[in-house]
Protein backbone atom coordinates (compact mmCIF):
# COMPACT_ATOMS: atom_id res chain seq x y z
CA UNK A 1 0.00 0.00 0.00
CA UNK A 2 1.48 3.26 -0.37
CA UNK A 3 0.74 6.78 1.18
CA UNK A 4 2.86 9.70 -0.39
CA UNK A 5 3.63 11.82 2.25
CA UNK A 6 4.84 14.82 0.04
CA UNK A 7 5.42 17.80 1.61
CA UNK A 8 5.17 16.29 5.10
CA UNK A 9 8.53 15.70 5.65
CA UNK A 10 11.58 18.30 5.50
CA UNK A 11 15.19 17.10 4.69
CA UNK A 12 15.37 16.80 8.43
CA UNK A 13 12.84 14.66 8.46
CA UNK A 14 10.29 17.40 10.46
CA UNK A 15 6.86 16.49 10.56
CA UNK A 16 3.85 18.52 10.03
CA UNK A 17 2.51 19.22 13.66
CA UNK A 18 -1.54 17.36 12.30
CA UNK A 19 0.48 14.78 10.49
CA UNK A 20 2.78 14.17 14.34
CA UNK A 21 -0.85 13.86 16.10
CA UNK A 22 -2.35 11.69 13.89
CA UNK A 23 0.55 9.24 13.38
CA UNK A 24 0.36 9.08 17.46
CA UNK A 25 -2.86 7.82 17.36
CA UNK A 26 -4.66 10.63 18.83
CA UNK A 27 -6.81 12.04 16.08
CA UNK A 28 -7.62 12.44 12.47
CA UNK A 29 -5.17 14.86 10.42
CA UNK A 30 -7.79 17.72 10.39
CA UNK A 31 -9.14 17.10 14.06
CA UNK A 32 -5.88 17.89 14.93
CA UNK A 33 -5.63 21.15 12.97
CA UNK A 34 -8.73 21.51 14.82
CA UNK A 35 -6.81 21.60 18.14
CA UNK A 36 -4.02 23.70 17.08
CA UNK A 37 -6.55 26.62 15.70
CA UNK A 38 -8.26 25.96 19.15
CA UNK A 39 -5.20 26.82 20.75
CA UNK A 40 -5.11 23.16 22.41
CA UNK A 41 -1.50 22.09 21.59
CA UNK A 42 1.88 23.35 22.69
CA UNK A 43 4.81 22.75 21.14
CA UNK A 44 7.85 23.18 23.97
CA UNK A 45 5.92 25.23 25.91
CA UNK A 46 4.48 27.88 23.56
CA UNK A 47 0.90 27.61 22.06
CA UNK A 48 1.71 26.18 18.01
CA UNK A 49 -0.33 27.25 15.21
CA UNK A 50 -1.24 26.32 11.89
CA UNK A 51 1.53 25.23 9.33
CA UNK A 52 4.00 24.25 12.58
CA UNK A 53 6.79 21.56 12.11
CA UNK A 54 8.03 19.22 15.15
CA UNK A 55 10.91 16.94 15.33
CA UNK A 56 9.68 14.10 17.31
CA UNK A 57 12.97 13.37 18.85
CA UNK A 58 13.38 16.90 20.44
CA UNK A 59 10.51 18.42 20.28
CA UNK A 60 8.04 18.44 23.52
CA UNK A 61 3.85 18.31 22.36
CA UNK A 62 1.13 18.52 24.32
CA UNK A 63 -2.63 18.35 23.73
CA UNK A 64 -4.13 19.82 27.06
CA UNK A 65 -1.55 19.61 28.91
CA UNK A 66 -0.67 16.49 28.17
CA UNK A 67 2.21 15.27 26.45
CA UNK A 68 1.98 13.25 23.22
CA UNK A 69 4.38 10.15 22.74
CA UNK A 70 5.08 9.59 18.78
CA UNK A 71 4.07 5.89 17.88
CA UNK A 72 2.62 5.26 21.64
CA UNK A 73 0.41 2.57 20.71
CA UNK A 74 0.33 -0.26 17.91
CA UNK A 75 -1.53 0.97 14.75
CA UNK A 76 -4.69 -0.92 14.78
CA UNK A 77 -7.31 -1.23 11.92
CA UNK A 78 -11.06 -2.40 12.81
CA UNK A 79 -13.84 -2.66 10.42
CA UNK A 80 -17.37 -2.42 12.24
CA UNK A 81 -20.78 -3.01 11.28
CA UNK A 82 -22.37 0.09 12.96
CA UNK A 83 -25.65 -0.55 14.53
CA UNK A 84 -28.40 2.29 14.00
CA UNK A 85 -29.22 4.41 17.07
CA UNK A 86 -24.79 4.36 17.40
CA UNK A 87 -23.06 7.98 17.07
CA UNK A 88 -19.84 7.69 15.22
CA UNK A 89 -17.63 9.76 17.75
CA UNK A 90 -15.34 9.97 20.01
CA UNK A 91 -16.83 12.60 22.49
CA UNK A 92 -20.62 13.81 22.28
CA UNK A 93 -22.65 15.28 25.37
CA UNK A 94 -25.77 14.76 23.21
CA UNK A 95 -25.38 11.21 22.18
CA UNK A 96 -27.24 8.56 23.85
CA UNK A 97 -24.57 5.59 22.45
CA UNK A 98 -21.27 5.72 20.60
CA UNK A 99 -20.00 3.19 18.23
CA UNK A 100 -16.78 2.92 20.69
CA UNK A 101 -19.16 1.13 23.62
CA UNK A 102 -19.34 -1.82 20.74
CA UNK A 103 -15.99 -2.61 21.78
CA UNK A 104 -14.20 -4.62 23.70
CA UNK A 105 -12.52 -3.20 26.64
CA UNK A 106 -9.09 -3.81 25.27
CA UNK A 107 -9.61 -1.72 22.42
CA UNK A 108 -11.81 0.64 23.94
CA UNK A 109 -8.66 1.62 26.23
CA UNK A 110 -6.75 2.62 22.81
CA UNK A 111 -7.05 5.98 20.69
CA UNK A 112 -9.24 5.25 17.73
CA UNK A 113 -10.97 7.43 15.73
CA UNK A 114 -13.28 7.19 13.12
CA UNK A 115 -12.15 7.06 9.23
CA UNK A 116 -15.49 8.53 7.62
CA UNK A 117 -18.76 8.20 9.33
CA UNK A 118 -22.42 7.26 9.12
CA UNK A 119 -25.29 9.29 10.92
CA UNK A 120 -27.30 8.11 13.89
CA UNK A 121 -29.83 6.44 11.94
CA UNK A 122 -27.84 4.52 9.67
CA UNK A 123 -26.10 1.15 9.52
CA UNK A 124 -23.28 -0.62 8.27
CA UNK A 125 -19.27 -0.36 7.60
CA UNK A 126 -17.83 1.95 9.21
CA UNK A 127 -13.69 1.82 9.45
CA UNK A 128 -12.33 3.05 13.31
CA UNK A 129 -8.22 3.24 12.99
CA UNK A 130 -5.67 5.12 14.92
CA UNK A 131 -3.27 4.97 11.85
CA UNK A 132 -3.67 8.98 10.75
CA UNK A 133 -2.68 8.50 7.56
CA UNK A 134 -5.02 5.87 6.74
CA UNK A 135 -7.58 8.10 7.72
CA UNK A 136 -6.43 11.14 5.83
CA UNK A 137 -6.48 9.05 2.51
CA UNK A 138 -9.78 7.56 3.14
CA UNK A 139 -11.27 11.05 4.31
CA UNK A 140 -10.17 13.31 2.09
CA UNK A 141 -12.09 14.51 -0.85
CA UNK A 142 -9.32 14.76 -3.33
CA UNK A 143 -9.05 10.79 -2.84
CA UNK A 144 -12.30 10.22 -3.99
CA UNK A 145 -12.66 6.80 -2.45
CA UNK A 146 -16.31 5.03 -3.61
CA UNK A 147 -18.25 3.69 -1.01
CA UNK A 148 -21.55 1.83 -2.04
CA UNK A 149 -24.91 2.07 0.21
CA UNK A 150 -28.02 -0.18 0.41
CA UNK A 151 -31.22 2.19 0.28
CA UNK A 152 -35.05 2.10 0.91
CA UNK A 153 -37.29 5.33 -0.19
CA UNK A 154 -40.51 5.68 0.96
CA UNK A 155 -42.02 5.40 -3.08
CA UNK A 156 -41.03 4.26 -6.46
CA UNK A 157 -38.32 6.45 -7.60
CA UNK A 158 -39.95 8.54 -10.51
CA UNK A 159 -38.46 8.53 -14.42
CA UNK A 160 -37.99 12.49 -13.83
CA UNK A 161 -35.88 12.70 -10.94
CA UNK A 162 -33.05 9.78 -11.75
CA UNK A 163 -31.37 12.51 -14.13
CA UNK A 164 -31.99 15.37 -11.50
CA UNK A 165 -30.39 13.22 -8.47
CA UNK A 166 -26.98 12.35 -10.59
CA UNK A 167 -26.64 15.28 -11.77
CA UNK A 168 -26.90 17.28 -8.33
CA UNK A 169 -28.73 19.95 -6.17
CA UNK A 170 -28.40 22.71 -3.82
CA UNK A 171 -29.84 22.60 -0.22
CA UNK A 172 -29.12 24.82 2.56
CA UNK A 173 -25.74 26.41 0.61
CA UNK A 174 -24.41 22.99 -0.04
CA UNK A 175 -24.40 21.30 -3.71
CA UNK A 176 -24.97 17.75 -3.03
CA UNK A 177 -25.79 14.81 -5.78
CA UNK A 178 -25.01 10.74 -5.90
CA UNK A 179 -22.95 9.54 -8.35
CA UNK A 180 -24.97 6.72 -9.34
CA UNK A 181 -28.16 5.04 -8.92
CA UNK A 182 -28.46 1.44 -9.12
CA UNK A 183 -31.43 -1.35 -8.92
CA UNK A 184 -30.66 -5.09 -8.99
CA UNK A 185 -33.08 -5.29 -12.05
CA UNK A 186 -31.75 -2.90 -14.84
CA UNK A 187 -33.06 0.71 -14.08
CA UNK A 188 -33.61 1.78 -10.97
CA UNK A 189 -36.94 4.03 -12.01
CA UNK A 190 -39.99 2.66 -10.28
CA UNK A 191 -38.21 0.64 -7.51
CA UNK A 192 -37.86 1.38 -3.61
CA UNK A 193 -34.86 -0.74 -2.82
CA UNK A 194 -31.96 0.86 -4.28
CA UNK A 195 -27.84 1.17 -4.41
CA UNK A 196 -26.23 4.32 -4.60
CA UNK A 197 -21.93 4.67 -4.98
CA UNK A 198 -20.70 7.60 -3.96
CA UNK A 199 -17.23 8.81 -4.13
CA UNK A 200 -18.02 11.58 -1.50
CA UNK A 201 -19.91 12.57 1.32
CA UNK A 202 -21.38 15.65 2.50
CA UNK A 203 -23.05 15.07 6.00
CA UNK A 204 -26.59 13.55 5.25
CA UNK A 205 -25.78 13.88 1.97
CA UNK A 206 -28.09 10.47 0.54
CA UNK A 207 -30.76 11.97 2.94
CA UNK A 208 -31.09 15.31 1.87
CA UNK A 209 -30.18 14.52 -1.72
CA UNK A 210 -33.84 12.19 -1.81
CA UNK A 211 -35.54 14.85 0.64
CA UNK A 212 -35.47 17.60 -1.93
CA UNK A 213 -37.46 15.52 -4.44
CA UNK A 214 -39.91 14.39 -1.66
CA UNK A 215 -38.65 10.75 -1.11
CA UNK A 216 -38.01 10.04 2.80
CA UNK A 217 -35.00 7.43 3.20
CA UNK A 218 -36.17 4.41 5.47
CA UNK A 219 -33.34 2.49 5.33
CA UNK A 220 -29.48 3.56 4.65
CA UNK A 221 -26.58 0.57 4.98
CA UNK A 222 -23.49 0.76 4.12
CA UNK A 223 -21.97 -1.80 2.69
CA UNK A 224 -18.67 -1.42 0.98
CA UNK A 225 -15.57 1.08 0.89
CA UNK A 226 -13.54 0.72 -2.09
CA UNK A 227 -13.44 -3.02 -2.28
CA UNK A 228 -14.08 -3.73 1.02
CA UNK A 229 -17.02 -5.51 1.63
CA UNK A 230 -19.19 -6.19 4.77
CA UNK A 231 -20.63 -9.46 4.19
CA UNK A 232 -21.68 -11.25 6.80
CA UNK A 233 -20.12 -9.52 9.26
CA UNK A 234 -23.40 -9.71 12.22
CA UNK A 235 -24.74 -5.82 13.31
CA UNK A 236 -22.49 -4.71 16.51
CA UNK A 237 -20.16 -6.80 15.73
CA UNK A 238 -16.50 -5.89 14.48
CA UNK A 239 -12.97 -7.31 13.47
CA UNK A 240 -9.50 -6.18 12.79
CA UNK A 241 -8.46 -5.87 9.21
CA UNK A 242 -4.92 -7.06 7.78
CA UNK A 243 -2.95 -5.07 5.03
CA UNK A 244 -4.17 -6.88 2.33
CA UNK A 245 -7.62 -5.93 3.46
CA UNK A 246 -6.83 -2.62 4.14
CA UNK A 247 -5.36 -1.75 0.56
CA UNK A 248 -8.90 -3.21 -0.42
CA UNK A 249 -10.35 -0.45 0.68
CA UNK A 250 -7.73 1.45 -2.32
CA UNK A 251 -8.45 -0.62 -5.21
CA UNK A 252 -7.80 1.05 -8.73
CA UNK A 253 -11.52 -0.34 -10.56
CA UNK A 254 -14.74 -0.72 -8.31
CA UNK A 255 -17.80 -2.61 -10.18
Amino acid sequence: MSDSNQGEKTPSGNLRLQKFLAEAGLCSRRKGESWISEGLVTVNGEQAELGRRVDPDKDIVKVKGRRVQAHSQPILTLMVNKPKGFTCSNEDEHAKRLIFELLDKKHQSLRLFCAGRLDLESEGLVILTNDGSLAHRLTHPSNEVRKRYQVEISKPLAKEHLPLITKGVTSDGEFLRLDEVRAKNGSPVGHMRLEIIMGHGRKREIRRVFESFGYRVKKLKRVAIGGLILRKLPVGSYRELGSKEIDLLFPREIS
